[in-house]
């Protein structure tokens, strides 16, 4: 579906464009045109490939989608591929953004997501010195928008291990943290999926070897670089806390087995030494010391009662029961 097709003129809105119209506007020294899509059919690809002329390999990628944050180059065209993260209930939905450069246009194909860039698009036009320096411009304002959004996800990703941190030593919920830890790690590798390829492409455009179309922004390129290294480190951070968690989770569980254990041990110790004297006592012989003796019963009951009580006094002092 479209949603803006625009011509711009040294840095300035000239107006609205029919797609039949792209073409010719492309003609213009001095003018690039900026088209949005949103969940492109395929009809509409072929239409934009023709009036841009995009590479075939390109616009397959933007058809087909699923593909891994990434720059290619082609001839003096480029085709940038974002991962677009957005909360869906207790998880995330992940879109993309394709994104095709040329001198002198710009086209951005988004897909799977319902979050737009219509705030982009104003923010450029309220800075036509910085428009001027063209699609390359653009192509910041689209990275530097992606790049923005995945900072609250990194704090709802912090926010939530800490609430799983303050349970980890609760009794019994040694399990559902576990369950908890794993399911926020699957969250953290999605946002790593979409940053460090990010950090590739940014790298690239801040550099020297850039593309030339987007060498007037160079600087900026660099600000969306620095953010994603800090997004990268909170992810490290995160991925590490979490794999320490684990590892105190299952700690937890196995100090309770062994608690458990240990119980056990002290009442099977118990229980043995009572069953030993009854099976002394209860053997089927005719000459006993205590067989004959009125006081044998009562006395055998309470050595066997006394004894389970001192061991039982024993395990208690020692931590067991």
């Amino acid at each position: 579906m479209l949603i803006n097709c625009v011509a711009y003129e040294h840095g300035s809105r000239l107006r609205d464009l029919a797609v039949e119209e792209i073409s010719d506007f492309l003609q213009r020294p001095d003018t690039f045109v900026w088209v949005a899509l949103r969940d492109a059919s395929p009809e509409e690809m072929a239409q934009m490939q023709i009036e841009f002329g995009l590479h075939d390999l390109a616009v397959e990628d933007a058809r087909n989608g699923n593909q891994r944050p990434k720059l290619e180059e082609y001839d003096d065209a480029l085709f940038a591929v974002l991962h677009l993260i957005e909360p869906d209930g207790e998880g995330f939905s992940v879109g993309d953004l394709n994104v095709f450069v040329g001198s002198n246009y710009i086209l951005s194909v988004r897909n799977r997501s319902q979050q737009g860039f219509l705030g982009v698009r104003a923010r450029c036009e309220r800075e036509p010195h910085l428009l001027r320096q063209g699609a390359g411009f653009v192509l910041y304002a689209l990275m530097d928008a992606v790049v923005d959004r995945y900072f609250p996800i990194v704090d709802r990703l912090e926010s939530e291990l800490e609430g799983i941190e303050a349970n980890i030593f609760t009794e019994g919920a040694a399990r559902s943290n576990i369950e908890r830890l794993y399911d926020l790690k699957y969250k953290v590798m999605c946002v790593r999926h979409a940053v460090v390829p990010l950090l590739e492409v940014a790298a690239k455009l801040s550099s020297g070897r850039g593309p030339a179309c987007c060498a007037a922004s160079r600087e900026y390129f660099r600000d969306v670089y620095d953010h994603l290294l800090r997004i990268n480190a909170s992810i490290d951070s995160i991925r590490e806390t979490i794999g320490t968690a684990i590892q105190v989770n299952l700690s937890m569980v196995a100090i309770g087995d062994s608690e458990v254990s240990k119980r056990l041990a002290a009442w099977a110790g118990i229980f043995a030494v009572a069953t030993a004297f009854a099976g002394v006592w209860g053997m089927n012989f005719e000459v006993m010391p205590e067989l004959h003796w009125k006081y044998g019963y009562p006395v055998a009951l309470g050595a066997i009662g006394l004894t389970c009580f001192v061991l039982y006094r024993r395990f208690r002092r020692a931590g067991w029961l």
